[in-house]
C-alpha cells in the first residue's frame, strides 16, 4: 500500500501548498477558495491516515516489493458479466436524474423510475436470461 499512501500525502501536499498560497494571494479576503483546497488537502490527509494505518495491520503485498515478480499478484480478480447493457440505462437514468434537478421535477422522477429499474436489472443480471445460474 506503499503507493496508495505516496498518492494521497502527494495529494495533501498539492491542495495544502496551492490553499496556502491561493490565501496570501487573496490577502485572505476570499474565504471559500482557500478553505475548500485546504479541506481537499485535508481529506487527502485523512485517506492517507486510513491507508497507512491498514497498510501497518496488513502482510505486505507483491506491490511493495520492488524486487517481486507479476505472477506473484496473479489471480482471479472478480466476477464480470461479458455483455452487459445496464451500465448504459444506468448512466442515462443518472444523467436524467441531474438533468431533472436544474430543469424540471417530472424528468427527475422519470429518470429516479428508470433508475431503479436499471440497477434492479443489473443485479439481477446473473439470475435471469442466458446469464443465470
Amino acid at each position: 500500500m506503499k503507493a496508495e499512501v505516496g498518492v494521497f500525502v502527494t495529494i495533501l501536499v498539492f491542495f495544502g501548498v496551492v490553499g496556502l498560497s491561493y490565501g496570501i494571494v487573496t490577502d485572505w479576503q476570499e474565504h471559500v477558495g482557500s478553505v475548500g483546497l485546504l479541506l481537499c488537502g485535508g481529506l487527502g490527509a485523512m485517506v492517507a491516515f486510513y491507508l497507512w494505518k491498514t497498510a501497518r495491520s496488513l502482510p505486505s503485498r507483491p506491490d511493495d516489493d520492488p524486487d517481486s515478480e507479476i505472477s506473484q499478484i496473479a489471480g482471479a480478480y472478480g466476477s464480470f458479466a461479458p455483455y452487459s447493457w445496464w451500465p448504459l440505462w444506468l448512466g442515462l437514468s443518472g444523467a436524467l436524474i441531474f438533468l431533472g434537478m436544474a430543469v424540471q421535477f417530472w424528468i427527475l422522477v422519470a429518470g429516479l423510475i428508470m433508475g431503479v429499474w436499471a440497477l434492479v436489472g443489473w443485479t439481477m443480471e446473473y439470475f435471469i436470461g442466458e446469464n443465470a445460474h
